[in-house]
């Protein structure tokens, strides 16, 4: 028995027709496969051209980066896209039904795609606007973390414990970014009511000084430290609030290193960082309290 009639194909025209159609299908596939490389190299190559003309600018950078995902993820649609829609033709099913049909159902579950729908439309203004890009630390619909990858659909964030957190972008309504050109490493520091007030700031100011000149932190910084004042008189602490103006993500290094660095300073100078706490009475009568 011959493989022609195992295949119960007696004609061979029949069999050199069902070749012709397997090769073209993989010949569309291949060129499919090539054409998505070469528009990963391109982009690739795009983004670092693009990038060398930044001169080092973080945000351009980021912003370059976000774009070039984004259009990635669009070009591999496409090519995808259209791929389906040849071997579909060289499998002699008709597309003009198939879009009907595709039609036909649309409206058919338009109503419960409207999310998704939201989705990309809120996904391109973010990108159009800049509010997000890889790399940022954001805040949105309730979580926090650092984008790992944007998309016109959702938003891939791991935050500090290392969770991994998709938000699709129909449900950011607003978005914190605390990465933008700089921030802010914002520290109360409480003292007890019996201090100095004024011998407290000069302390302040000379431990913001001493991070400054720090080799390993100036670069960190980009102004000296900025006293607010007494931002409130607690029950067992005066607090006194300031701040120095950073670089982006580097608010929480520097807020730590300035917390430790005064805890010190404090304790050389015998300052007291007050906590508070609760004085029990036992066995006293009400006069001998009043008493």
């Amino acid at each position: 028995m011959s493989w022609l009639s195992y295949i119960d194909m007696e004609n061979t025209s029949e069999a050199f027709v069902l070749v012709k159609t397997l090769l073209r299908i993989f010949l569309i596939v291949g060129v499919a496969y090539f054409l998505n490389r070469l528009s990963k190299k391109l982009i690739t190559r795009l983004r670092d051209h693009l990038i060398g003309h930044a001169d080092s600018n973080i945000e351009e950078i980021k912003r370059m980066n976000t774009l070039s995902m984004v259009l990635r993820y669009i070009v591999t649609t496409v090519i995808l896209a259209i791929t389906v829609v040849e071997i579909l033709h060289e499998l002699g099913i008709s597309i003009a039904p198939v879009l009907a049909a595709a039609g036909v159902v649309g409206v058919a579950v338009g109503f419960g795609a409207q999310s998704l729908v939201k989705d990309y439309f809120n996904g391109f203004f973010l990108l159009l606007e800049n509010q997000i890009r890889k790399d940022d630390v954001v805040e949105i619909a309730d979580k926090a973390g650092l984008v790992e990858e944007i998309t016109l659909r959702y938003i891939k964030m791991r935050d500090y414990e290392g969770n991994v957190h998709y938000v699709p972008n129909g449900q950011i309504t607003t978005v914190t970014n605390r990465s933008r050109d700089f921030a802010y490493a914002v520290m109360d520091i409480r003292v007890g009511y019996d201090e100095n007030i004024a011998k407290v700031m000069q302390i302040m100011h000379e431990v913001g000084a001493s991070i400054m000149q720090d080799t390993q932190l100036q670069d960190k910084v980009l102004d000296k430290l900025d006293i607010a004042g007494v931002d409130n008189l607690a029950e067992s602490a005066v607090i006194i609030r300031c701040r120095m103006k950073v670089r982006p993500l580097e608010q929480w290094t520097i807020k730590r290193e300035y917390l430790k660095r005064i805890k010190n300073a404090f304790d050389a100078q015998q300052i007291e960082i007050p906590f508070p706490h609760l004085t029990v009475y036992q066995g006293l009568s009400p006069e001998e309290l009043a008493a």
